[in-house]
């Protein structure tokens, strides 16, 4: 997809007056990350399980290469093939490619974020192949011709209404006056039409959560099954992955299966859970005639090392973009390209240069709560920390944003003279509070009052209520 990150102030000020864009990520506050605590504490080694997930994607990526070959050679043995793609371009054509080998008018998708990254149905489309996105929310975006807004819930910006004024406008040959008030309703229409694709399929484009190097094994995770009629029925099926999708064995995959669904839907397990290997055996009873894996770079590599190496740990549970503030103010397409929130303002400027996605490091308040979450702990604000250094020291932000860092630089430098103004403007700021304890509105502040309150200061900073305890009160002698 085209992208527009570079305008996110402008893409983000249109979301924040929109008022049914307002509704809809209302409802996620109270969704997903309610449902990720409950899921958190019914399991007592959670925490555990996310050091353990995060050290098993951590081993991988210091040994990417072996596990890449012996992930290959498991392929190969099973009777799949591994094409290796470093661009978007290379996997584009390699799809395409086989899609005409196999003679396909029409190829079933299940949801895959790095379709989305390579524009494959576009480039389908171009070539006379008819994509169909058979997950229910990407198949209600394809038909508004929209990207997703959400890693999970691509649809997660509509109201059911917009839904149901979009079916009758592209299904227009069932009836006109049909009922489709209620979200099961919706949901039949869609299964209807849909069932017929999967039948006519020619090739079954998958994403892969995870490629497992010990079996030479993909795995599907749905909650709607998509994915396994997506496979299973067409006579080809074609896998694509970017490199950082494996991992050493079938353990760690069911490691990573059990912090992923609790993290992204609170579920304990995701409804359906598929491991693919190869194509079909002599004397199966379905799948597919042929199995490819197009495994793709696309920036990943220079990643490797740097900076952004923990980025590529991601397993892309959205958990990061459910709890971020500025995420469920604005959601996710003010961020312009396939990945939004804050492993997308991370990931974005790596993938498509910070030239063209200037402002996504400075769309974070840097409240932490996303490395929190994640289940496998990405250093998320280090790492948009280490985007905003980078901009600083190229002068690509305003000139006014710097005069304001060298300003607090100068202030942050001379602690007596630090002091003094923070105790004024913090006893000054509880005053005008007048005991309410947070400000609906402010001058210089409707950025921030717009959506939410400025909490009030209590009263003096922390500091001086540190130098004011006496020695046995604050642990000295």
């Amino acid at each position: 997809m085209e992208s527009t990150a570079a305008n996110f102030k402008e893409n983000a000020l249109g979301a924040l007056g929109d008022a049914r864009l307002r509704d809809a990520l209302d409802k996620l506050s109270g969704g997903f990350p309610e449902n990720r605590r409950k899921a958190a504490e019914r399991l007592p080694e959670f925490e555990a399980l996310r050091d353990q997930a995060r050290d098993i994607k951590h081993h991988v990526l210091e040994n990417l290469d072996h596990y890449l070959e012996a992930f290959e050679a498991r392929v190969v043995e099973a009777g799949g093939t591994v094409h290796w793609c470093r661009t978007a371009a290379e996997a584009r054509t390699t799809i395409l490619r086989l899609c005409k080998q196999a003679g396909a008018k029409t190829v079933t998708k299940s949801k895959s974020m790095i379709g989305e990254e390579i524009a494959i149905n576009e480039h389908l489309e171009h070539h006379g192949v008819e994509p169909v996105e058979t997950d229910l929310g990407e198949y209600i975006i394809q038909l508004r011709r929209e990207p997703p807004s959400h890693i999970i819930a691509p649809a997660i910006h509509l109201s059911k209404e917009q839904i149901a004024d979009t079916f009758r406008e592209k299904h227009r040959d069932l009836l006109a006056d049909r009922p489709l008030e209620e979200p099961r309703a919706l949901l039949e229409e869609a299964r209807g039409i849909l069932r017929e694709k999967f039948v006519a399929a020619d090739v079954g484009l998958t994403g892969a959560n995870m490629l497992i190097a010990e079996t030479g094994s993909t795995v599907l995770v749905t909650n709607e099954g998509n994915a396994d009629l997506t496979y299973s029925l067409p006579r080809v099926h074609i896998v694509l992955a970017s490199l950082e999708k494996i991992v050493p064995t079938l353990e760690d995959a069911t490691t990573i299966l059990r912090v992923l669904a609790r993290s992204a839907t609170g579920q304990e397990m995701s409804v359906y859970n598929t491991f693919c290997t190869g194509p079909k055996r002599p004397g199966d009873l379905d799948g597919p005639e042929e199995f490819h894996v197009v495994l793709l770079d696309n920036g990943r590599t220079d990643m490797l090392g740097g900076e952004f190496h923990d980025m590529l740990r991601c397993i892309r549970c959205g958990a990061c973009l459910n709890h971020c503030p500025i995420y469920k103010s604005v959601g996710g397409h003010a961020y312009g390209w396939v990945y939004s929130g804050p492993m997308g303002a991370v990931l974005i400027p790596n993938l498509i240069g910070m030239e063209n996605a200037h402002d996504l490091p400075n769309a974070s308040t840097l409240c932490g709560k996303c490395e929190e979450v994640c289940p496998v702990r990405i250093p998320l604000p280090r790492m948009l920390r280490a985007w905003r250094k980078r901009q600083f020291e190229a002068q690509n932000t305003s000139k006014a944003a710097r005069a304001g860092l060298r300003f607090w630089a100068f202030f942050a430098g001379q602690p007596w003279l630090y002091r003094i103004f923070a105790n004024l403007a913090v006893g000054a700021l509880h005053k005008l509070s007048r005991g309410r304890g947070r400000f609906r509105r402010m001058a210089f502040l409707g950025g921030w009052t717009t959506l939410r309150d400025l909490p009030a200061p209590a009263g003096k900073t922390f500091i001086s209520q540190w130098h004011g305890k006496k020695p046995s009160e604050s642990g000295h002698e």
